[in-house]
């Protein structure tokens, strides 16, 4: 049984978790407004990009421009984004539980899956297992730079073009509310089938292209599948915040609950414990009287 003690270092014990918690919920907080600013403003332009590949492409380049080219799929990349740290909710098992399911299914379906994780917590879980590892990039959420998504980028293009893998498949939390973040699986290369506009909307206007529809068309492309990987990486970010400020919110809240639960057992125990002397004292001044 539990001293008043015991019950006493107890209860300064979740005080101070509570003061731990309720500042990483601030931190969380702080650091999840500049990160959804960046993701709110990123999407038009990503959007915008998408629309104006509809209006470009033609039936030639979706035959011949390699990234649109579906090929004969054997080797697929599977890139998980996850976060550094921890205590971040269900966070970082959601991506895991996803990113091992695809990895099952292709392997299921007779292909050759491998896995390249961004990200400490996913890549600490997935090489303590039997998987195949590509390879790996930690440290990049502690400072998000434009930097890293062209050095991803590039390195997975490089990696398509070469052969190395016949499609890559991003798995990483979408951000939507602060309390909602939905686990996406995305297509990154091949680039999806982009179809042409709604005809009717643009089909009555000649437009002059310089210095040429194809050219463009293929600049537009580069730069689209560069900003895909930063928006990623900013929806992830996002999301890692708002997954953090919630587990932080409910932490406080159930220290809150545990104190007021103890302090109760305190009073309590205390109360006993005063009753039980009380009664010794009188049963003693009797016993003296007898």
């Amino acid at each position: 049984m539990a001293t008043l003690r015991d019950i006493r270092n107890r209860i300064k014990g979740v005080q101070s978790t509570q003061k731990i918690t309720k500042a990483m919920k601030m931190v969380a907080a702080a650091k999840l407004r500049r990160a959804q600013d960046s993701i709110i403003n990123a999407r038009p332009f990503t959007r915008k990009l998408k629309e104006m590949l509809k209006h470009l492409v033609t039936d030639h380049d979706r035959e011949s421009n390699p990234f649109l080219n579906e090929r004969d799929v054997k080797k697929v990349l599977v890139v998980v984004v996850s976060a550094e740290r921890g205590l971040c909710g269900a966070f970082n098992t959601n991506i895991i539980k996803e990113a091992s399911s695809l990895y099952a299914a292709l392997i299921k379906d007779g292909k050759e899956p491998s896995l390249y994780c961004v990200g400490k917590k996913g890549y600490d879980f997935f090489r303590k297992r039997n998987y195949n590892m590509t390879g790996f990039k930690t440290g990049v959420f502690n400072g998000l730079k434009y930097d890293t998504a062209l050095q991803l980028s590039k390195l997975f293009i490089e990696g398509y073009l070469s052969g190395q893998f016949d499609q890559i498949v991003v798995v990483y939390n979408e951000f939507k509310s602060v309390v909602s973040q939905k686990v996406v699986r995305e297509t990154y290369l091949p680039v999806p089938v982009i179809e042409a506009s709604q005809k009717g909307i643009h089909e009555e206007v000649d437009y002059i292209y310089e210095p040429g529809q194809k050219a463009i068309f293929e600049r537009l492309l580069s730069i689209d599948l560069r900003a895909q990987v930063w928006r990623i990486l900013l929806e992830s970010n996002a999301s890692e915040f708002g997954s953090r400020m919630t587990a932080m919110e409910n932490a406080t809240n159930n220290a809150r609950d545990l104190i007021k639960a103890l302090k109760l057992k305190y009073n309590k125990e205390r109360q006993a414990a005063i009753t039980k002397e009380i009664l010794e004292i009188v049963s003693g001044a009797n016993a003296l009287k007898g």
